[in-house]
């Protein structure tokens, strides 16, 4: 089953300073150890950035660009998006349908946003998505803290039925990467 690796949001606005996401260094190192590997299995690596018009996330500013310690590559695919849903109104669908990409190993920023509402969009989609529990993050919120959201997020996903296909939430080093 061919394979690709999306990387959401991993931008410096949510890595540094006061936006900063839980455990956002063990998370990309997490990513990172992800991405290699999918590198070295030839699997694809898309790149996801947010953008608005204005603020943090305004294209090409300092705070809009990838994470300094997020490791990239030339071969990396580079997808904008200007919603919590990295396929609504972008080229991804396309960009994996080009290359008959039937499962997705899902990681990155907010969990809470954009990384939930990715899951659950590719899910009813028909691609078979795996979570790894420990590679993607968020802020507290004025509710529950990070940890919380992330597990909630983690159990939540990977009971959902109801799209005929449930999300595999596992941690990264037991995710399978092939082509």
């Amino acid at each position: 089953m061919n394979t690709a690796l999306l990387i959401i949001d991993v931008q410096r606005a949510l890595c540094v300073g006061q936006y900063a996401a839980f455990e956002i260094d063990r998370v990309i190192a997490t990513i990172n150890g992800l991405s290699a590997r999918a590198r070295a299995a030839c699997v694809p690596v898309v790149l996801v950035q947010h953008e608005e018009p204005s603020g943090e996330f305004e294209y090409d500013t300092e705070s809009w660009q990838l994470a300094e310690n997020l490791a990239v590559a030339e071969s990396d695919i580079r997808v904008r998006k200007t919603t919590p849903d990295s396929f609504h109104r972008t080229n991804l669908q396309d960009v994996l349908h080009s290359r008959d990409i039937q499962r997705l190993i899902v990681c990155g920023l907010q969990t809470d946003y954009c990384v939930d509402t990715t899951v659950r969009r590719a899910l009813a989609l028909g691609y078979q998505v795996v979570l790894p529990e420990d590679a993607h993050s968020t802020l507290d919120n004025a509710a529950i803290s990070a940890p919380q959201i992330i597990a909630h997020h983690n159990a939540v996903l990977g009971s959902m039925s109801s799209f005929g296909v449930r999300a595999q939430v596992i941690p990264a080093a037991s995710v399978s990467i092939q082509g």
